[in-house]
């Protein structure tokens, strides 16, 4: 009988009134026997545990070990019990899942878009050149609602010959580049490729942009001096105008009059949103010979500054500014007649821009969680009254109070996870349909399957604690009694 009783005990239950009398008379002979003088007796509990003559520290090992095991094992019973009650209303299930799996979809499927959005906007921001000043007459960014044109337009351009006193001004720079660029066509015996950007360079800006030129070579610092009549194209010129990029190296085409010969050819870089280079419809010529077919007033020249190493962006546009006033001789009272563009300022203003975005996300997402969450808890309701007779039969034969409390919240967090999983599959098949039609990438991060886990807990904990309580508190004479 005290074996059965202790068997009940290791399950979680109570044992019966007559095992607990029989159990109790074994513990108070085992007591009895074990009385030692009352003053050597006295010791703090640690010393117990620590002293391996009167407290092993292997009993304490095997004390941790049982209660793991119990409480994995009323844990797998209690999950075994959920997918049985699930799996026996299906048609309950299905409607319990449907409201969390739109709940998950919304919320991963809006902020899995958002964040890819977002994502590769700033991959093509950074494109523009890491940790790189971009010297203009033109603000990019302004904090005034109404762009202030008429500040600007009198401002002088940027010239070549600043370019050799900023680099010697200037310890803080690593690299210092001007450019020109226009738009025009590219003429190969009888075809001819319209709206083709034209990039007039200096030498490093291969080392600012870290160009990759798989089919070819790149211009070489004797070609930049000379001003030689060389092209590096881009991958869709290169391809329709030869068919394939390969043929269309050694070959001679026509800009502006002019032939030029094609030496390189640029890896692919695919689409870009916010426009950024597009070196795949484009060709950068030495600027040496760019400056003889295209008028530098007419072509946006700027001057493009990359700082050293371990350096930021900040330092580097505090010197670069003292020195663009000194080479500009402004007097101290004069404000600037330049504009110095922080290329980690656009990625800061692109990530304010999409906060009020991911807010959006996270209202739709939580309106719908909230009818998920709502819609869990009501079949949680029904599920505890159809089961009031065996939950007062379970606690009649020892059931404790919080073993039927974890059967019902397990049930209620499996089926929020289930429903869950079947919305992030959901949201996978769309990244990859936007994907196809938006591009760009658009993905599943790590942190936002993390994320859709946890709320998935979350939500099946907070719909399914009210119908797990009352049911935990049930007299069991009562609920047997129910009908």
């Amino acid at each position: 009988m005290l074996d059965a009783g202790f068997w009940m005990l290791d399950r979680g239950y109570e044992m019966p009134v007559p095992m607990r009398v029989a159990a109790s008379s074994v513990s108070r002979r085992v007591r009895l026997s074990n009385i030692q003088d009352p003053v050597s007796s006295i010791e703090h509990p640690a010393s117990r545990i620590c002293h391996k003559e009167k407290f092993p520290i292997n009993h304490v090992k095997q004390y941790i070990c049982y209660m793991i095991r119990r409480t994995l094992e009323i844990i797998t019973s209690s999950f075994k019990m959920a997918v049985q009650e699930l799996w026996k209303n299906k048609l309950r299930t299905f409607l319990s899942l449907f409201g969390i799996t739109i709940g998950i979809f919304c919320i991963i499927g809006v902020l899995a878009t958002v964040n890819s959005l977002e994502q590769n906007i700033k991959n093509e921001v950074n494109s523009l050149g890491n940790n790189t000043i971009y010297i203009d007459k033109w603000e990019y960014t302004t904090e005034e609602d109404d762009y202030p044109w008429w500040r600007y337009v009198n401002r002088p351009y940027p010239k070549y010959e600043e370019v050799k006193q900023i680099q010697e001004r200037t310890p803080s720079a690593k690299y210092t580049v001007f450019r020109i660029a226009t738009q025009d066509n590219v003429d190969y015996r009888g075809s001819s490729l319209s709206n083709v950007n034209l990039y007039g360079t200096t030498e490093d800006f291969e080392n600012i942009q870290a160009l990759q030129v798989p089919v070819g070579r790149y211009i070489s610092p004797a070609e930049f001096d000379r001003g030689g009549n060389v092209i590096v194209i881009g991958f869709i010129v290169a391809e329709q105008l030869f068919g394939s990029p390969e043929l269309a190296l050694d070959k001679e085409v026509t800009i502006r009059g002019k032939k030029v010969q094609i030496i390189g050819i640029i890896k692919k870089q695919g689409k870009q949103m916010i426009g950024g280079w597009d070196f795949d419809q484009s060709v950068i010529l030495p600027y040496k010979f760019a400056r003889t077919i295209i008028r530098e007033d007419r072509a946006d020249p700027v001057i493009m500054v990359q700082g050293k190493d371990n350096l930021s962006s900040k330092a580097l546009k505090d010197e670069l500014s003292g020195t663009m006033r000194a080479l500009h001789k402004l007097s101290p009272t004069k404000e600037d007649d330049f504009a110095l563009n922080d290329i980690n300022d656009l990625t800061e203003s692109i990530s304010s821009a999409f906060v009020s975005l991911n807010i959006g996300g996270w209202a739709i997402a939580a309106l719908s969680l909230i009818v998920g969450m709502f819609g869990v808890a009501n079949i949680m309701f029904v599920s505890v009254r159809e089961r009031t007779s065996q939950i007062g039969l379970k606690k009649a034969i020892g059931a404790k109070s919080y073993v039927i409390l974890t059967e019902f919240l397990l049930e209620s967090a499996f089926l929020c996870i289930i429903g869950g999983l079947i919305g992030l599959t959901l949201v996978f098949i769309l990244t990859q349909v936007l994907t196809n039609l938006l591009d760009f990438p658009v993905f599943i991060s790590t942190y936002n399957m993390l994320m859709a886990i946890i709320i998935c807990i979350v939500v099946g904990i907070l719909a399914g604690f009210i119908p797990a309580s009352q049911a935990a508190r049930m007299d069991p004479v009562v609920a047997i009694r129910s009908k």
